[in-house]
């Protein structure tokens, strides 16, 4: 088993930065990707981005590509979403999930078995 826990939510203005990070306990070694995933209000989850738990890969959905960056910690067992240019359509709660499968593709949900309770961003306009 792996838990993962969100942490960084908050509030923060238009053009603004926030940083979220995720610590992953428990079965770590068994981690193969770490992805983010979204959900604004009304709308499915979405995927953000994701990483390989060596940290040697990413992949980013093209509506964060250039904005966001997701890193590793693997001392810390922890993996960091920055985010900048945020804009009032990234507001949604943000998931941190963990996947122990060799992984093709990286943004489908179903292949995470993990996951995080989630933290509430909101970017004001």
């Amino acid at each position: 088993q792996v838990q993962v826990v969100e942490s960084g939510g908050g509030l923060v203005q238009a053009g603004g930065s926030l940083r979220l990070s995720c610590a992953a306990s428990g079965r770590t070694f068994s981690i193969v990707v770490m992805g983010w995933f979204r959900q604004a209000p009304g709308k499915e989850r979405q995927f953000v981005g994701a990483i390989s738990w060596s940290g040697g890969s990413t992949y980013y959905a093209d509506s964060v590509k250039g904005r966001f960056t997701i890193t590793t910690d693997n001392a810390k067992n922890t993996v960091d979403l920055q985010m900048n240019s945020l804009k009032p359509e990234d507001t949604a709660v943000y998931y941190c999930a963990a996947s122990t499968k060799v992984l093709r593709v990286w943004d489908n949900l179903a292949d995470y078995a993990y996951w995080g309770q989630g933290t509430q961003v909101t970017v004001s306009s």
